[in-house]
């Protein structure tokens, strides 16, 4: 074969990523299927165990819900369907021994499996990790939990709201005590939640990966407490630096000034002026030269130290102008600045359509549903999102057949004992 055709072969589509990569998901609610998600739209086969009758808490955290086909609504929560597309799903009750032992065969052929129960919830099953090492020496076996696998709180519970506050995050996030509506507050979605999904993935990726290599898996321990305290990124390193505890600035900047929301004269604006040619530039298109050359502001340390005068100055230039002149303005000039978007006018955004986030993906009872895609971009093996989010059991005779090869009275057997799925 030739250069040529060998780059045309290398250039080929061959699926997702992760095609042949099969992973066991018994994990629920955000953490773990936010994780096992991205490992779907990559292409691998992931299995969603859940509890038979029920399913994972979240198909029912509504409304709003999916409505079928006749307008009707589905038990399918919208909160569900925001984490769980591209899988198929198999009800197995792990509480009684032939569901231990389906999990067990289904180990056999599976590359990795996450799980978010309490620590040492699994154990009592034989589904822990030590257990089923000794089944598949080459299983990644990853554990999302609030605190960790060890520790003094490893035992707690842990929710998304309890660690944003007591990882630092509502600490620094709100406008600070003095000003109206002061006060700690939470980020408008799952923060930790879905850091710790998307930390569990390279996690898992890298251990993967190594075991290509040694041919042994190992236990990925994630904790949310963790993930909130790493991402506290250069807030604790500021910290860390100067022992002074970091407080909120509403949607002002720790370290960079002016960034933060503008009132203009019919709506809102961002201006993040990242350096000293920004904030002349900004100026300039601003007509007010004379404050980038005023000693007080011409650099980011002296806007810091009069950050307070500098942005009430500000305020008074943006609000004469409506927020279409400063768009249009600070563009031109090069200065970052940018709308505060609704959801359904991020939904209607030019470039987020145009970079396919929107999508419709096939739905077995309400034809489609809709979906946000995945950001990741791979020029030679595309993510392909076709499927939604699967109905509770959809898939349980269908992953016996193909992954265990049942068939007859054992897969009639096996679906009423283990699935709890009547004949």
């Amino acid at each position: 074969m030739n250069d040529v055709e060998n780059n045309k072969k290398a250039s080929t589509p061959v699926g997702g990523p992760l095609t042949g990569v099969r992973v066991l998901d018994l994990s629920r609610i955000l953490a773990g299927p936010w994780s096992t998600q991205i490992l779907a739209d990559m292409g691998a086969d992931v299995i969603k165990v859940e509890r038979p009758g029920t399913g994972d808490d979240t198909r029912t955290w509504g409304p709003p819900f999916l409505r079928n086909k006749e307008g009707g609504e589905t038990k399918e929560a919208s909160y569900y369907l925001s984490a769980n597309r591209g899988k198929r799903s198999i009800t197995v009750d792990i509480t009684c021994e032939a569901g231990q032992a389906l999990i067990k065969e289904l180990v056999v052929h599976c590359d990795i499996l996450i799980e978010n129960f309490k620590v040492g919830g699994l154990a009592a099953y034989g589904l822990d990790y030590a257990s089923l090492d000794e089944i598949n020496k080459k299983l990644v076996y990853c554990s999302i939990t609030g605190f960790g696998q060890t520790g003094p709180f490893a035992h707690k519970p842990g929710y998304d709201f309890i660690i944003q506050g007591m990882g630092g995050l509502m600490s620094i996030t709100g406008e600070a005590d003095d000003k109206p509506g002061g006060g700690p507050q939470k980020v408008g979605v799952a923060f930790a939640d879905l850091m710790s999904g998307m930390y569990a993935t390279v996690g898992i990726l890298g251990a993967l990966y190594e075991a290509q290599r040694s041919g042994y898996g190992q236990h990925v321990d994630v904790a949310l407490l963790d993930v909130q305290v790493a991402t506290l990124a250069n807030q604790i390193h500021n910290y860390q630096i100067t022992d002074k505890v970091p407080h909120r600035y509403g949607n002002a900047h720790s370290n960079i000034v002016p960034y933060q929301v503008f009132t203009t004269s019919d709506s809102h604006i961002i201006l993040a002026v990242g350096n000293d040619g920004q904030f002349q530039r900004f100026c300039s298109a601003a007509d007010h030269p004379e404050l980038s050359t005023d000693s007080r502001y011409s650099t980011n340390p002296q806007r810091l130290i009069n950050r307070e005068e500098l942005c009430n100055r500000l305020a008074e230039i943006i609000i004469e102008k409506p927020k279409k002149f400063w768009i249009e303005a600070l563009d031109a000039a090069g200065v970052p600045c940018g709308p505060i978007d609704n959801i359904a006018e991020v939904c209607e955004n030019p470039q987020i359509i145009s970079r396919e986030l929107i999508r419709d993906l096939n739905h077995p009872t309400a034809g489609t549903v809709p979906t946000i895609g995945n950001p990741l971009k791979l020029s030679r093996t595309p993510l392909q999102m076709v499927n939604g989010p699967p109905l509770l059991g959809q898939h349980s005779a269908e992953i016996l057949q193909d992954v265990l090869g049942y068939s007859g009275d054992q897969l009639d057997r096996t679906l009423r004992a283990a699935c709890a799925i009547k004949s």
